[in-house]
């Protein structure tokens, strides 16, 4: 049989199965340890694309007018560091079916005293639900669950943006932590201020109102902007029971030093659009302190606010405290805000983006390096008004650059109507550019010019104008060349005149044909060497500044982490942006409520960082079941890691259809040409509505306006969800919503709604929370299963299996002497059990091979030379058999001549019993006749073991104290004469018979 159908044929086999396989033969081994054979059964198991409907698959062959649907390969993100085919199939199968199950995990999760479900009817229970004491739903979640070995038990924050309020909660006992209450505070909504006007800038245009934005993070607290004109942004840290408002003074314009005039009207019409607070010590450990939090305005100005820095910090900054400012794109509103929380000195030293902003007219800014900080005297405390300029000073050590395919597209304007150019758009520059006062004067009395422009202008001079877009950002894509971030722009379609659509803006860094003279090229330098290089004068100040300028000084010092200094590595290559269009799936007119994209540990690694391409990189945990066995060689290439180091971005849609696409999926080599990626996954769910999702690198949990929440596996391992999380009151729900949608208030606040979803980044940890409504629901199952992958399972050790009184001390103590006596325990009562199931196989193997016969110290040869000796008698004795059988018409050696009945009606007539004598002369002439045959034949015999043939049955019955010889009977049969013939020959041909005739004719 040839490989490939052989591979084929064995592809069909479940996991365990398919492992047992490779101890068949070597050939079998070869073939079943080779990822081919493991990646035919991952792609049978796990169909991905080829699971999309034939209704599916017509509607993009539709859209695409291609005859190619869909890829055959399987793009997923891996679930362990040093993963081969045969461990991510083993794996994934075994977490869905753990899923499925949910039991509850066995770890130390255990429900507290306190909790509402402490009794011993719930102590078993893989789910929680509590209230989160917040009177309006919650939509924002974040949680701590450690990484790597340091894996701890979750703490959550929760917020609510409608009112503004944010608390903590301990999962396990249920209760809310009293912090987030001790504040109350009163935050005003566009709405209610000013009613009747149209939110995010249209109908007239003449204001921007939003909704009121809010991001959280369980290590450093809230942020809560609110959406109106002139509206404040609060801050409230976790480690503070009060908050503090985050205050951006007025100050007058001062253009030789890049900083715009913001007065009191100015301030009055700016709304906070958009904000952003940091979830690791990544970002602001890497930028001194400077950035902590991040907001936008409908100005398109952007401010950084600290969140303190410690106390060996050089320079001491207040939490709160305003440290940059940037206008990036005057006039037109910062939409989104995304940052790297995972951005390292290495990531920064190679100048990947770190920061990414996104404005009305879908253009898309970036940062690829931190902010410099400068040098203050702080003898004297700074005003609010010195604050802010100090804030523009440094703001100007960095480039917000824009993604060129992403820029503005002006409407014609034949007759020159509008106030401004459409295709035109001025921003702050930065040190680096080394322009003249005079340059820097003009370029910020420009900026200002367009700061005074509302939306109307905007809207009439540009097409593309929309509030609600999403940003989604891979900043661990990855070309090879330190670059390949994926930036989505998301448009929902959500108000009249709009359609959904999603654009993907790939950076790569492509190698330059040709060089040049090196020294013929002008080198621009980066922000922090233009910083550092800087030189004062002998009064303090520092040159390029006018006389104009302030007594205190803004000498810069380089920062204590590396730069980039390779210039002629720089000039090497060229950046460029590749364009790509996600498709739908054929769905018409979507309208597109949230997104998610996959936030596991494996997906957040860039190339340079990964474990299975580079050598030396840093690996999380994995279990050594789940590493790639010692004769597969680990991947060197991209195309030979699972799944492709793909990372998938999940849309939900109004009419419940969840929609998946491969982020990372391959560009066009030409910008001119824009790519289209088709879905991977198209998912149909039982909500009216999506209003949140999640997903990880093993499952995608959903959650319905209706309150239904389902795991579904993105694979479509299976077609229906995994799981159900909830579905309490969801049909009721359903009624009541399409009531309220009829009615001419509306729907309002929907306390059935799930509002928000997070997982745990490690996708093996089944573990993860929802919000339903104002309550919360937390879940923990067993993943144990996973850890078992042979057919015979061994279960997981458990502690605690002596039952003595005097020791139930020990027997819960997690550390120290206890845990060493239940493990010595375990150990010695697995021995024994193993011991014993070795006994019982070595007697099965006894009692039907004889193998005890051999002795004790048998060696395996002998063993296998007693088995081929068996294995050729008893072919000897059936060919005999047969050769008698077709001489005499039929009969066999021991019914020959005798009378053999026949059937009746009455049944078996029973016939005389034979006589010993004739039985033991029949035996002794077949041993005769064997011994005879087997010396003819040994030197035609094979050198092989072969299992011989049954014998043929006849119609007729046997005697009924007489059995004929069946393959058990040969058996038995031959184990008796080869115990005898050695020892007991001579005995009974001599001296036995001898004695026992003697002994006859005493008698």
């Amino acid at each position: 049989m040839k490989l490939e159908v052989l591979t084929h044929v064995l592809s069909h086999l479940p996991a365990p199965t398919l492992s047992e396989v490779s101890l068949v033969s070597r050939r079998f081994h070869s073939l079943v340890t080779s990822p081919h054979a493991w990646r035919i059964a991952f792609s049978r198991h796990f169909p991905a694309q080829k699971a999309l409907t034939a209704f599916d698959q017509g509607l993009v062959a539709q859209e695409t007018d291609s005859g190619t649907l869909r890829s055959e390969r399987r793009v997923f993100t891996r679930l362990t560091a040093f993963a081969s085919w045969r461990s991510e199939y083993i794996l994934r199968t075994q977490l869905i079916r753990s899923l499925g199950r949910g039991k509850p995990a066995t770890t130390q999760e255990s429900l507290g005293p306190g909790s509402p479900r402490s009794n011993s009817s719930n102590a078993g229970s893989a789910q929680i639900t509590y209230n989160s004491n917040l009177v309006t739903p919650v939509n924002h979640l974040h949680a701590t669950f450690g990484t790597n070995l340091n894996k701890r038990l979750p703490n959550f924050i929760h917020g609510a943006d409608e009112v503004g309020a944010a608390c903590l909660s301990d999962p396990r006992k249920g209760r809310v932590d009293h912090w987030g209450f001790a504040d109350p505070q009163s935050f005003s909504q566009f709405g209610d201020d000013l009613p009747g006007f149209p939110q995010y800038g249209l109908g007239p245009g003449e204001v921007v109102g939003v909704p009121n934005t809010m991001d959280v993070s369980r290590q450093y607290g809230m942020v809560y902007a609110e959406g109106t004109p002139g509206g404040r942004v609060y801050y409230r840290s976790t480690e503070e029971s009060r908050g503090r408002l985050l205050h951006a003074a007025a100050h007058d314009s001062w253009p030789e030093l890049s900083i715009p005039g913001f007065s009191g009207d100015s301030l009055a019409l700016q709304t906070p659009c958009s904000v952003w607070i940091a979830k690791s010590t990544n970002v602001p450990d890497l930028s001194d302190g400077l950035i902590g939090i991040l907001s936008g305005s409908s100005k398109g100005v952007v401010t950084a606010y600290s969140l303190g820095t410690s106390g060996v910090s050089e320079r001491r900054i207040e939490r709160g405290e305003i440290t940059c400012r940037w206008v990036i794109s005057p006039g037109v509103p910062i939409i989104a805000i995304s940052v790297d929380e995972n951005v390292s000195s290495k990531r920064e030293n190679s100048r990947r983006i770190w920061a990414v902003a996104l404005n009305a007219l879908g253009e898309v800014y970036y940062l690829t390096e931190m902010p410099s900080p400068s040098f203050i005297n702080r003898k004297r405390k700074l005003d609010a008004v010195r604050l802010g300029h100090l804030a523009w000073e440094t703001g100007r050590t960095v480039y917000w650059a824009i993604a060129e395919p992403s820029r503005r597209i002006a409407r014609p304007d034949p007759f020159q109507s509008a106030v401004l150019d459409g295709s035109y758009t001025p921003r702050s520059s930065w040190n680096g550019m080394e322009l003249t006062p005079e340059q820097i004067a003009a370029e910020t009395r420009d900026v200002e010019k367009y700061l005074r422009y509302e939306p109307k202008h905007f809207r009439k001079a540009n097409d593309g104008w929309d509030m609600r877009r999403r940003l989604e950002v891979d900043f661990a894509g990855d070309d090879g060349s330190a670059a390949g971030e994926n930036v989505v722009v998301i448009e929902c379609g959500l108000d009249e005149g709009q359609t959904a659509a999603i654009k993907r803006y790939t950076r790569y860094k492509v190698p330059n044909a040709e060089l040049g003279n090196l020294a013929s090229v002008r080198v621009v330098p980066s922000p922090k060497e233009e910083q550092g290089t800087r030189k004062g004068s002998l009064f303090g100040a520092s040159h390029g500044r006018t006389s104009h300028e302030p007594g205190w000084s803004f000498n810069g010092i380089r920062r204590s982490s590396s730069v980039h200094s390779d210039r002629s590595e720089a000039l090497a290559t060229t950046e460029e942006w590749r364009t790509s269009t996600f498709t739908l799936g054929g769905l018409k007119a979507p309208q597109i409520t949230t997104t998610a994209i996959d936030l596991s540990a494996y997906a957040l690694l860039t190339i340079s960082e990964d474990p299975l391409l580079t050598v030396g990189a840093n690996s999380m945990t994995s279990s050594p079941a789940s590493s790639p066995l010692p004769q597969m060689p680990r991947s060197a290439a991209l195309s030979d890691v699972p799944g492709q180091r793909a990372r998938l971005l999940a849309v939900g849609t109004k009419n419940g259809v969840v929609i998946l696409w491969n982020m990372r999926d391959p560009t066009s080599n030409n910008t001119a040409i824009e790519t289209t990626v088709q879905p991977v996954r198209i998912i149909y769910t039982d909500s009216p509505q999506i209003s949140c999702l999640a997903l990880s690198a093993l499952y995608l949990v959903h959650g319905g306006n209706d309150g239904l929440v389902q795991a579904w596996d993105p694979l479509a391992s299976t077609t229906e969800p995994i799981r159900t999380i909830n579905s309490r009151f969801s049909s009721r729900a359903r009624r009541r919503l399409v009531q309220a949608g009829t009615s001419p208030q509306g729907i309002g606040i929907n306390l059935f709604a799930a509002g928000a979803i997070f997982l745990d980044p490690d996708p093996t940890v089944l573990r993860g929370l929802v919000s339903l409504g104002a309550h919360l629901r937390y879940w923990s199952y067993s993943s144990s299963a996973a850890d078992q992958y042979k057919a015979r399972k061994r279960h997981l050790r458990r502690s605690g299996r002596r039952s003595s009184s005097n020791q139930a001390a020990d027997k819960f103590a997690p550390t120290g002497r206890g845990a060493l006596k239940d493990y010595i325990a375990t150990e010695k009562l697995e021995l024994e059990l193993e011991k014993a199931s070795k006994k019982k196989e070595q007697e099965r193997l006894a009692g039907r091979f004889g193998l005890d016969l051999l002795g004790p110290g048998a060696t395996e040869d002998e063993i296998l030379a007693y088995a081929t000796m068996l294995s050729e008698e008893a072919a000897e004795r059936d060919e005999v058999r047969r050769k008698s059988e077709s001489s005499s018409g039929g009969e066999t050696p021991l019914t020959k001549g005798a009378e053999v009945p026949a059937f009746s009606d009455g049944g078996v007539e029973e016939a005389e019993e034979m006589d010993p004598d004739v039985a033991e002369a029949i035996r002794l002439s077949l041993q005769d006749s064997a011994n005879t045959d087997h010396v003819a034949a040994s030197s035609s015999s094979p050198d092989f073991p072969f299992r011989p043939r049954k014998a043929k049955r006849t119609g007729l019955s046997p005697p009924r104290n007489f059995e004929l010889d069946t393959e058990e009977d040969d058996l038995d049969f031959a184990l008796r004469l080869s115990s005898a013939e050695e020892r007991s020959r001579e005995v009974m041909i001599g001296e036995g018979k001898g004695k026992g005739k003697e002994a006859y004719d005493g008698q």
